[in-house]
C-alpha cells in the first residue's frame, strides 16, 4: 500500500478544527444547539396555533389583564409607568438600534476587531430581515381592541421590537461576556441582555401594539438568531 503523503490530507485540516473545537467547547455548544432546535421547534408551533387562530382567546385575555377593567384604553399603573414603558419600548426600535450598532461597530472597527464587527452587523441585520420577511409573509392584523393602530404600518407578527432587541443585546452580551474572565461577570452581562430583551417585549404587549404571541416568537425567532451568530464568533475567534 502506497504511504499517505501529509499533503493529501489537507482537505481534512477544516474538519479537525472544528472538531477540536466541538471538544473545547463541547457543553456550550451542546447547549447552544439544544436551545436552537427547541426555539425552532416553539416558533413552529406557536406560528402553527397564530394561524389557526387558537391563539386569539389566550391573546385577547392576557391583553386586557394589563388594562382597568373599566376602560381598556387605560393601562394598569399610574401615568408615570406608562410613560416609562413607552421608553423602554424605544431600546427595541429602530431609530435606537441604528444609533446603539453605530456607536459600537464605529469602536470595533477603530480597535480593529473587524470579526466582532461583522459578527454583530450581521446579527443586527440578519434579524431587521427576519423581521421584514416574516411579517410580510404572516401579514397578522395589530390588536385593534384597545389602541388606535392604523397609523402602525407593519404587521403584527413576529414582534420586530422584540426580535431585534434579542438578536442585538443578546449579541452584544455574548461579545462583552468572551473578554471577561470570571464567570460571575459573564452572568452578569448575559441576564442584564436577557432582561432588557425581556422588558421590550412587556412593554409592546402593555401598551396594547403586540399580542402577546406576537412577543414570543418575536423573542424565540431572535434568540435563535442570536445564538447562530454566537456560535458563528466562537468559530471565528477559534480559527485566529
Amino acid at each position: 500500500m502506497d504511504k499517505i503523503d501529509a499533503a493529501d490530507l489537507k482537505f481534512l485540516r477544516p474538519f479537525y478544527q472544528f472538531m477540536s473545537y466541538l471538544g473545547q467547547y463541547e457543553w456550550r455548544i451542546l447547549v447552544a444547539l439544544l436551545l436552537i432546535v427547541g426555539g425552532i421547534w416553539l416558533t413552529v408551533e406557536l406560528t402553527d396555533e397564530v394561524l389557526e387562530g387558537e391563539t386569539h382567546a389566550l391573546d385577547e385575555q392576557l391583553l386586557l389583564a394589563l388594562r382597568e377593567a373599566g376602560d381598556p384604553r387605560n393601562p394598569l399603573g399610574p401615568p408615570w409607568f406608562e410613560e416609562m414603558m413607552r421608553d423602554f419600548t424605544s431600546l427595541g426600535g429602530t431609530g435606537v438600534l441604528i444609533l446603539l450598532v453605530t456607536a459600537v461597530t464605529s469602536y470595533l472597527f477603530l480597535l480593529k476587531h473587524y470579526k466582532n464587527l461583522v459578527i454583530l452587523l450581521t446579527a443586527v441585520l440578519g434579524g431587521l430581515l427576519l423581521s421584514f420577511l416574516l411579517k410580510d409573509l404572516f401579514d397578522r392584523p395589530r390588536p385593534d381592541l384597545i389602541v388606535d393602530t392604523s397609523a402602525i404600518t407593519s404587521a403584527s407578527f413576529p414582534s420586530g421590537h422584540s426580535l431585534l432587541a434579542a438578536a442585538t443585546y443578546l449579541t452584544l452580551g455574548s461579545l462583552m461576556a468572551q473578554i471577561q474572565t470570571r464567570f460571575r461577570l459573564k452572568a452578569f452581562i448575559i441576564l442584564l441582555a436577557i432582561f432588557v430583551m425581556m422588558l421590550v417585549g412587556f412593554s409592546r404587549v402593555y401598551l396594547g401594539v403586540h399580542w402577546p404571541s406576537d412577543v414570543l416568537a418575536g423573542w424565540t425567532i431572535g434568540v435563535v438568531w442570536a445564538l447562530l451568530c454566537w456560535l458563528g464568533a466562537r468559530w471565528l475567534h477559534r480559527s485566529e
